[in-house]
Formats: structure tokens, sequence, C-alpha cells
């Protein structure tokens, strides 16, 4: 996605002691970026709040991560939002999630619209409360034609479920004739996934520290970059951003193959 050099410059003025924004290869920046927004609540409790705080300060973040990525001409910025196991956390804090999801959806209209930012939803949104999902939604189609960026949120997202998914889907198809066996592939099984259409992450950052996938994009991160911080996620910003970003251009991606040093 082509980016606007003026506003670029201007988001990214003025970086703190540290952060080399100007070695940045504006030519290498990754097509997808894919964010596992973790550390909301040890975040809030760390600082004596109730773990919904955290949740809140987390939507200011992904706020700041999204204009972010806009402005640095990325093509696809997932995140991980609420998982299929999320349902497992108290009862108090998934009504408070679902509450959030609907109104920051609302109040971020105005951004996603100004930006032209697509969104589209990875993960089963049907068993959603019927008040978040019918503003998912509302804002899905007001969303519809816009051209730039896409925003893609994982809610209620599992990656084995999703895999499962898109197994029995093409079994049924199988079994209707509509396809041959002998035609199934990894296009094919990709075809079928949440995420069909888009292209895979290049960066996967994962924030506090954690190192585990947490069920995420697992078909779809087999070549991506990780890159983790132990930054809890409502403390991360553009200029974590653009550590990460550099750290994935300093790297020498193989995709199974011998390295540029190991070929010559």
């Amino acid at each position: 996605m082509q980016y606007d050099e003026h506003k670029l410059v201007e988001y990214f003025a003025d970086a703190p002691a540290g952060v080399g924004f100007s070695d940045l290869d504006l030519n290498k920046i990754p097509h997808h970026i894919s964010c596992i927004m973790d550390g909301n609540g040890r975040w809030a409790t760390s600082r004596g709040l109730a773990r919904t705080e955290g949740h809140k300060a987390g939507i200011v973040s992904l706020r700041e991560i999204i204009t972010a990525c806009v402005r640095l001409g990325v093509d696809v910025l997932s995140a991980y939002a609420f998982s299929t196991e999320n349902w497992n956390r108290p009862q108090h804090e998934v009504n408070v999630l679902m509450h959030l999801f609907a109104k920051t959806f609302i109040d971020e209209l105005p951004l996603l619209k100004r930006e032209n930012v697509r969104v589209v939803f990875l993960g089963d949104i049907s068993a959603l409360p019927k008040k978040t999902r019918d503003v998912f939604e509302r804002g899905l189609a007001e969303c519809a034609d816009h051209t730039g960026m896409t925003l893609a949120l994982a809610v209620n997202y599992g990656a084995r479920a999703e895999i499962t998914r898109a197994v029995r889907q093409i079994a049924l198809d199988a079994a209707a004739g509509k396809i041959d066996l002998a035609a199934i592939d990894d296009d094919m099984v990709a075809s079928h996934l949440y995420t069909a259409g888009l292209p895979d992450p290049e960066l996967v950052i994962r924030t506090s520290g954690e190192l585990r996938l947490s069920n995420y994009l697992l078909w779809q991160v087999a070549y991506s970059e990780f890159y983790v911080t132990d930054t809890y996620w409502p403390d991360f910003d553009r200029w974590g951003l653009v550590d990460a970003i550099l750290a994935y251009q300093g790297r020498d991606r193989r995709f199974g193959g011998l390295s540029k040093t190991e070929e010559a």
C-alpha cells in the first residue's frame, strides 16, 4: 500500500532517544503485521486497577498502531482481540469486553473512515451477543467500500477450530462431488480459512514477554518472523512498532532454504 510521505514524517516526528526511525527501510515494510495483544490485565493489576481498565487502555494502543501502520503503508494489520478460550474468563470481564468491542467499533468508525481502513473479522462472530454482533455487522457495512489498509480483528477466534472448520467444509464439498480429492492442496485449505484472500503475516508481534502462539493463526504463521517484547500491550506504541520492524528488517528470511551467506 502506498504511504503519504508528509503524513508519515509528521506522525513519526520527534522519535525518542534510542529509536532508530531514520534507519527504517520504507521499501521493506512488512505487507502484513499481526499483533498478539497481550498483557492488558497484568498492566492494570500492576497499577492497582481492575483488569477491565487494562482492556480500555489497550484500545488506545490499538488506535495508535492502526494509525502508525496506515502511515507506514502496511497492507494488512491483524490483531488477536478475543480467543475461543477467553470465554473461560470471569463472566464480568467477558461482559465488559463484549461491551467494549461494540463501543469501540462505534467510537473508532470516524478514524476508520478517515483513514480508508477496510475491516474484516477472523473468527465466529455469530456466537457473540446480539448487540455486539449487530454493531460489528453495521461497521462492516460502513467500511465495505474502503480501499486502504485492511484491519483484520480476530474475535472469538481459535486456530485449531479454524482449521477444523476448513477441513470439514472441504470434506463436505468432496463428498458432494464438488471437488476432486486430488485437487486438495495448501492453496485450497488456505482458501477455506478466515484469512482467505489475505497474505500471511510476515511479522508477528507479541507483547508482555510470553513465548507462545496461544492458538493464533497456526496455519498462517508458518514462515512469519516473530518479535516478542516484555512491554504490556497498553504501553506498546508507534515507537515499539518501529523497533519491531527494524528487528524484522535485520533478519534473513530463508523459507527453508539457505541464507545468502550460505549460498555464497
